[in-house]
């Protein structure tokens, strides 16, 4: 089933890196590359929280 995704303004980083995320009116939440938004990760608006909340938290520092 598709449903219509609002996507939020792109977040970018250095350079051309950017990602968006959106959400759904059936509760789902996507990440996608700037650009790109028909290739997209879905899952929960919870579970985006959880990322958000544990990226900010500094669980993906390692990453950088």
């Amino acid at each position: 089933m598709n449903h219509l995704i609002t996507w939020e303004e792109p977040f970018c980083g250095a350079g051309n890196n950017c990602f968006r995320i959106g959400t759904d009116g059936a509760g789902s939440a996507y990440i996608a590359v700037s650009g790109a938004e028909e290739h997209y990760v879905t899952d929960s608006r919870e579970a985006l929280r959880a990322l958000i909340r544990d990226i900010k938290a500094g669980k993906a520092d390692h990453l950088l």
